[in-house]
C-alpha cells in the first residue's frame, strides 16, 4: 500500500471515530431531554429552558444582538464571545435563540473528543483515544458543566486548553513550524472565548520553557515557540495580537528572525509585563485559593464587608472521594488514571504537558470542585493508556494467537464498560431542574410589559442573570456583579424593616445610576473618585453627615430627604429564596466600621415535624411545647410570641391566622400549609422585609404596591 492510501486510510479512520465518539457524547446528553420530556414546567413557550444561572448571562448578550438593542449603562454582554456566538448561530442555522443556548453546550461540549483523539492518533494508539474520548466526554464533573441546558463558557473552556495540549506536543515533538501559528492562533481564541485563561497558558509557557533550559537549550525552535506564546498572551485586543503573531510567524517562517530570537523573546516577555503580566493570574488565585472572610474596601471611609467566595459553593474545598468520582467516576479509576498517566509521560516524556490540567484539576481540593473539570482529559488518556498497556501483556501472555487475541478484545470490551459505567449512572441520576419553572417565568415575562427597561428589580444576586433575561429590566446585583460592598445593601433590604429597606433601595439606584453618569460625563474624574471612594454604602454615609456607616443606617428609619425618582423599582421575592435566607442575611449582619459580626439571625425552615398532641417536633433538637407556648431549642426554652399559619383561598389568595401566645415572646412561629413548612424566626427576621411581604403579604402602604402575588414568587413596586 503506498502512502497516499495509507494516509487517507489513517484519516478516513480517525474521522470516524471522531464522528463515533462525538455521536455518543451527545446521545448520552439527550437522556435528560427523554427523562423530562414531559415535564412542561420546565418549558416556557413550548420550548426548554436551560438549566444554570450563568448561562442567562450570555443569553441576555446574544437577545441583544439579534435585536439590536442598545440600552445605556446596561450590564449585557454584547461584546462576549459566547454571545457573538450564540448570536452567529442563530443568524446561520434555522432554530431559535432559546433552542439553540439549549442544544448548544452539547454539541460544542462534545468536541474534547477532537484533540483527545488527535493526541492519541500522534502517539500510534488511535483506540486508546476512542477510549480516552468516550470517558472524557462523560466523566462527572464534565458531564455537568456540558450538559444540555448548562449553557455557559464551560461548554468550550476545556475544548480550548486540550486543543492547545495537542498543538504543543506536536510542536516540541514533530519541531513542525505550522504548530507555531497553531498554537499561537489557539491561545488568542482560547482568551477571546475566556479570559481567565491567563493562567493556564503561562502554566504551559513555564514548562515549555523550563524544557528548553534544562534538556535543549540550543534548540532554537524552543524559544520561537515561547516568543510567539508570549505575544499570543499578552493583553492587548485580539485583533492587534493576531495581526502580532502573524506577523511574528511569517518571520520565523522566513528565517529573518532567526538570528535575533533573543531580542524577539526578550521583547515578548516586556511586552507581556507591559500589558498585564501576572496581574490576571493573581487576581484569580487571591479569590480562589487566598479567600478572605471579610472584604476591606480601599475608601476614604473604610468599610468591612462579607465576602461572597465564603458562599460559593464551587469556591469550597471538597473532600479526595467527591474530588476522584468528578475526575473519573470512582475513586479506584481516578487512581489508576494517575498511574496510566506516569506510564505514559514515562513512554512519551512530551506528555508532561498535561501537568498543568492535572495541576489546576489538583486545586479544586483547596479552590473548590469547579477546578475538577480541567483534569478530565489527562485522567481520561492516562486511564485508556493503562488499559491498552494490560491488553498488550495479555495477548504476549498467550502462545495461541487467536485465543490471545480474544482474551484481549473482551478485556479491553469488560473493562471500558467497567470505567464509564459509573459516569453513565451518574448522567441517568443526574436529574437537574431548569433554573426556573414555567409559572415563574411567566410571571417575569408579565412584568417585562409593565417595567421599563431602565427599571431595577431588587433581589439576590443567584436571580440576576434570568430577571434580567425575562423580565429585561436591571438588576443591583448578579452572578457576576457580587462582591461584599454590592450585596451588603440588597442584603440589607431584604432581611430589615420595610422602611429601611424602601429608603436605602431608592438611595442605591439613584446613586449606581449616578456613578454611571458621572464616569460617562468625566472619565478621569470619575477615576480620581473612585480611588476615594469606590461603594455606595461609604458615599451615601459622607453625603447624609455621618462619619459611622452604622449611624447613617439607623438614620433609615427617621425622615431621611431622599434623591428625586427617575425610574421605578421593583422587589422581586422568590419562594425559591427561602432556603439560603440565612445565608443573604450573613451579608448584612455585619459592624461595617469593625468588621465584626453584630447578630446572628435565628431562622429555622422544616418540612420535617411530627405532632404527638402536646408536643410539635419540629427536628434537629426543636420542640414546641403547646401547651405552656415554649419553645425548647437545646438545653433553652424561650418563649413564643406569635403563631401563624397561612393558606391560599381556591383563587390564590393569601389568608393567615394569627395567635399571640406570649407579647413578650422572641420567637415566632409560621405554619405555611401551601407548602407544608414551619418557620421559627426570632423578631429581627419575623419583621424583616422577605418574611413581611413574601410570606404574610404584610406590605406598608406607604412604600410598597403588590403587583404581582403567585405562590410561587410575589412582585411589589417601590412607591417612593
Amino acid at each position: 500500500m503506498n502512502q497516499d492510501l495509507r494516509d487517507k486510510k489513517s484519516t478516513y479512520v480517525i474521522t470516524s471515530l471522531i464522528v463515533l465518539a462525538f455521536a455518543f457524547s451527545f446521545c448520552v446528553r439527550l437522556i435528560w431531554v427523554y427523562q423530562f420530556s414531559d415535564y412542561e414546567s420546565f418549558k416556557f413557550a413550548g420550548q426548554f429552558m436551560i438549566n444554570t444561572n450563568d448561562g442567562y448571562f450570555w443569553a441576555e448578550g446574544a437577545r441583544d444582538l439579534l435585536y439590536g438593542i442598545s440600552q445605556k449603562h446596561a450590564l449585557s454582554p454584547v461584546n462576549e464571545a459566547a454571545s457573538w456566538l450564540t448570536y452567529l448561530a442563530v443568524k446561520l442555522f434555522p432554530f431559535s435563540l432559546e433552542t439553540t443556548i439549549f442544544y448548544m453546550p452539547s454539541l460544542l461540549g462534545s468536541l474534547i473528543v477532537v484533540p483527545i483523539i488527535l493526541i492519541a492518533h500522534h502517539f500510534k494508539m488511535i483506540e486508546m483515544g476512542f477510549l480516552a474520548a468516550l470517558l472524557a466526554s462523560i466523566a462527572v464533573s464534565y458531564y455537568n458543566r456540558t450538559m444540555i441546558g448548562y449553557y455557559d463558557t464551560d461548554m468550550l473552556n476545556i475544548v480550548f486548553p486540550t486543543f492547545l495540549l495537542w498543538s504543543l506536543i506536536l510542536a516540541l515533538r514533530t519541531k513542525e513550524e505550522k504548530y507555531l501559528l497553531i498554537t499561537a492562533l489557539e491561545i488568542i481564541v482560547y482568551r477571546w472565548w475566556y479570559p481567565q485563561s491567563y493562567s493556564l497558558e503561562f502554566s504551559y509557557f513555564g514548562l515549555i520553557l523550563a524544557y528548553a533550559l534544562i534538556f535543549d537549550r540550543k534548540n532554537i525552535f524552543h524559544f520561537k515557540l515561547l516568543t510567539i506564546m508570549l505575544f499570543a498572551m499578552m493583553g492587548l485586543p485580539s485583533l492587534v495580537r493576531f495581526v502580532i503573531v502573524l506577523g511574528v510567524y511569517i518571520s520565523f517562517k522566513k528565517k529573518y528572525g532567526d538570528k535575533y530570537i533573543g531580542y524577539f523573546l526578550v521583547l515578548a516577555i516586556g511586552l507581556f509585563f507591559l500589558t498585564g503580566g501576572f496581574a490576571p493570574i493573581w487576581g484569580q488565585l487571591k479569590g480562589y485559593v487566598f479567600k478572605d472572610t471579610i472584604e476591606l474596601s480601599t475608601d476614604v471611609l473604610p468599610l468591612h464587608f462579607f465576602s461572597v467566595m465564603q458562599t460559593v459553593r464551587e469556591a469550597g474545598q471538597i473532600d479526595f472521594i467527591t474530588f476522584a468520582e468528578r475526575i473519573s467516576g470512582h475513586t479506584i479509576t481516578f487512581i489508576l488514571s494517575l498511574i496510566g498517566y506516569v506510564l505514559m509521560v514515562k513512554k512519551y516524556p512530551a506528555m508532561l504537558l498535561g501537568l498543568p490540567l492535572l495541576g489546576l484539576g489538583f486545586l479544586a481540593l483547596w479552590g473548590g470542585l469547579r477546578f475538577t473539570i480541567y483534569a478530565v482529559p489527562v485522567c481520561a488518556l492516562g486511564m485508556a493508556y493503562l488499559l491498552f498497556i494490560c491488553s498488550a501483556y495479555i495477548t504476549g501472555v498467550f502462545i495461541n494467537e487467536r485465543l490471545g487475541g480474544l482474551v484481549k478484545s473482551s478485556f479491553v470490551i469488560l473493562s471500558s464498560l467497567g470505567v464509564l459505567y459509573p459516569n453513565l449512572l451518574h448522567v441517568i441520576d443526574y436529574r437537574v431542574p431548569t433554573v426556573m419553572n414555567k409559572t415563574e417565568v411567566e410571571q417575569l415575562d408579565s412584568l417585562r410589559n409593565i417595567a421599563g427597561r431602565d427599571d431595577y428589580i431588587v433581589a439576590w444576586w443567584d436571580y440576576g442573570y434570568p430577571l434580567r433575561y425575562y423580565a429585561d429590566t436591571k438588576t443591583l446585583i448578579d452572578g457576576g456583579k457580587h462582591s461584599g460592598d454590592v450585596n451588603f445593601p440588597v442584603s440589607f433590604m431584604l432581611t430589615n424593616d420595610q422602611e429601611s429597606a424602601a429608603k436605602l433601595a431608592r438611595l442605591e439606584v439613584e446613586y449606581t445610576e449616578k456613578a454611571f453618569i458621572t464616569a460617562e460625563e468625566n472619565e478621569t474624574k470619575a477615576k480620581e473618585q473612585q480611588s476615594k471612594i469606590i461603594n455606595n454604602t461609604a458615599q451615601m454615609t459622607l453625603d447624609y453627615g455621618f462619619k459611622d456607616a452604622n449611624d447613617f443606617l439607623d438614620a433609615l428609619q427617621t425622615p431621611l430627604s431622599l434623591p428625586a425618582k427617575t425610574r421605578e423599582i421593583y422587589f422581586y421575592l422568590p419562594y425559591r429564596m427561602m432556603s439560603i435566607f440565612p445565608t443573604v442575611a450573613q451579608f448584612s449582619s455585619m459592624d461595617l466600621m469593625s468588621g465584626k459580626m453584630t447578630r446572628q439571625p435565628f431562622f429555622f425552615q422544616t418540612s420535617q415535624f411530627k405532632d404527638t398532641g402536646s408536643l410539635l417536633n419540629f427536628s434537629g433538637g426543636v420542640v414546641l411545647d403547646k401547651a405552656k407556648g415554649m419553645l425548647k431549642i437545646g438545653n433553652q426554652e424561650v418563649p413564643v410570641k406569635n403563631f401563624i399559619q397561612t393558606a391560599y383561598t381556591p383563587e390564590f389568595k393569601l389568608i393567615k391566622e394569627q395567635t399571640i401566645i406570649h407579647p413578650d415572646g422572641l420567637f415566632s412561629i409560621i405554619y405555611m400549609q401551601a407548602y407544608n413548612t414551619f418557620l421559627i424566626l426570632d423578631e429581627a427576621m419575623f419583621h424583616s422585609s422577605y418574611i413581611q411581604l413574601f410570606v404574610l403579604e404584610n406590605y406598608d402602604e406607604r412604600f410598597f404596591e403588590p403587583i404581582s402575588l403567585e405562590a410561587y414568587a410575589k412582585v411589589y413596586r417601590l412607591k417612593i
